[in-house]
């Protein structure tokens, strides 16, 4: 899934009206609230709040410098900036799980989110990668992540139709029209060479693939040092999921579709793996993290460095970027031979995805390295979640 933005391609769509009957459309996508007591929250009192919170601040530094009368986010929902400037100064010198509790109970009121009639929604997980790389190509190091081109341009489409918020498109300019960028095959096969666009070569065609769908990882070179790199646009092609590709091969069960699972046949099938690995035309480039920000963590939409297990990708279209969100649901053990989890906790929308579509949809952040992975990757499970909104936001054009 890309981790960055959700990105839609141009179409044109045809309708035949005839005598055989139409297949039956599903519902469109609408957020619907309900309002409840944070007593209504399963495991809300157990919860450590005070971890949210260390998240909910990061997000408020991201508003400093914005303008009260700004939108907080694509979604309508979060109202205006400065609806959020009195909570934000009230997250200042709060520490502790009981604190925390309370700030949160005393600005906020609690809404369960539902996507029209359903309330349960799938939510995944995705980590921070760590691969192996030089700043020089030679000998292992042979695969390129490349910086943004010049050349690539994007478009937010919410300019020119507010009902296209939030959808965005990528390509270059053509004989002055804006025709699709390079595909990862034509990327790969070298329509990106001699640019001077690498900004470093790892070891492993595999890993540099899965470190495209996270959008953001860390760089480990054989003098001990790390970068980070962080996502810097996608060549705006659709996000395709290769399990499908392998679910359709019969390489693979939809049961058994994991981020272990596809790795594990890329890896046991490299002369078909590039094929595989094609099918996902989508392409994401790279910038380096520097300075105190790199040392905070991997970079979300929000520009903000993203909370193992506390930061929520979510789907901007209907859920801002700074709300807090009480998740009920279910994780995987890291052990692979234990149960999953219960999952209650407290969680800032701080990223979003190409993949994560729909009112109740989210991609839980956790952390850094093979642990996380073993979390994330496996993670494709039901759940619910509530938002907590400001008191006095507007909320009457959601409610049932």
């Amino acid at each position: 899934m890309l981790r960055r933005w959700s990105w839609v391609p141009a179409a044109v769509v045809i309708v035949v009206q005839g005598c055989a009957p139409q297949p039956e459309q599903p519902e469109p996508d609408r957020l619907v609230l309900r309002a409840v007591s944070f007593q209504d929250l399963p495991g809300w009192e157990a919860g450590d709040h005070g971890a949210a919170l260390r998240a909910l601040q990061r997000s408020c530094a991201a508003l400093e410098e914005r303008a009260d009368d700004e939108p907080l986010d694509i979604a309508p929902l979060g109202g205006r900036v400065g609806e959020w400037r009195g909570i934000c100064a009230a997250t200042a010198g709060l520490y502790g799980a009981a604190p925390a509790r309370e700030f949160f109970e005393a600005h906020f009121a609690p809404y369960q989110a539902r996507n029209g009639a359903a309330a349960e929604g799938l939510f995944t997980g995705y980590f921070e990668p760590e691969l192996r790389g030089a700043m020089q190509a030679g000998g292992r190091y042979g695969v390129p992540l490349y910086g943004r081109p010049h050349d690539l341009v994007t478009v937010d489409l919410g300019l020119f139709r507010a009902a296209l918020a939030g959808e965005r498109v990528a390509g270059r300019i053509a004989n002055g029209a804006l025709e699709p960028y390079a595909t990862r095959t034509e990327i790969d096969d070298g329509a990106l060479a001699a640019q001077g666009l690498e900004l470093v070569w790892v070891d492993d065609p595999v890993d540099a693939f899965f470190l495209h769908i996270q959008g953001s990882g860390r760089i480990a070179f054989e003098d001990g040092t790390t970068r980070r790199l962080a996502y810097a646009a996608t060549n705006g092609h659709s996000y395709f999921s290769i399990g499908r590709k392998l679910v359709a091969l019969g390489a693979l069960s939809r049961e058994d579709v994991s981020m272990q699972t596809i790795r594990d046949w890329l890896v046991a099938n490299p002369e078909r793996a590039s094929e595989v690995m094609h099918e996902n035309a989508s392409y994401i480039f790279f910038r380096w993290l520097e300075d105190e920000q790199a040392d905070d963590g991997p970079v979300g939409a929000q520009k903000v460095a993203l909370t193992a297990g506390r930061s929520l990708a979510v789907d901007r279209r209907f859920v801002p970027m700074t709300v807090p969100i009480w998740l009920e649901g279910s994780a995987p053990d890291p052990d692979p031979a234990r149960e999953d989890r219960p999952l209650r906790r407290l969680m800032v929308a701080q990223d979003t995805g190409g993949a994560i579509r729909g009112p109740v949809r989210g991609d839980v952040f956790w952390g850094t390295g093979a642990e996380a992975g073993a979390v994330a990757g496996r993670m494709k499970h039901a759940g619910r979640y509530w938002l907590l909104l400001p008191h006095g936001l507007d909320v009457t054009a959601y409610l049932d």
